[in-house]
């Protein structure tokens, strides 16, 4: 998109999606199913709402944003 660049988008089980966006590059194609560890972007700068290169990741739960630090180990 203009504004977020490059995004991947995937669809999980139990109402889960993770998007990240402002990928250089995407590693994955529309409908691909993924597995567990794939690399599915490049990091990135990308769109009009960046500030350099970031890994910018969201994750919606039945439809909501919710923090991703509840679902996704940082450590």
């Amino acid at each position: 998109t203009l504004r977020d660049g490059n995004t991947v988008t995937l669809q999980h089980s139990r109402n889960i999606i993770s998007v990240y966006k402002h990928n250089s590059n995407l590693l994955v194609k529309n409908g691909e199913i993924v597995k567990t560890g794939q690399a599915i972007a490049i990091i990135g700068n990308t769109g009009k709402m960046t500030s350099g290169p970031h890994a910018h990741i969201e994750i919606w739960y039945n439809g909501s944003p919710v923090n991703p630090a509840n679902f996704i180990s940082f450590n």
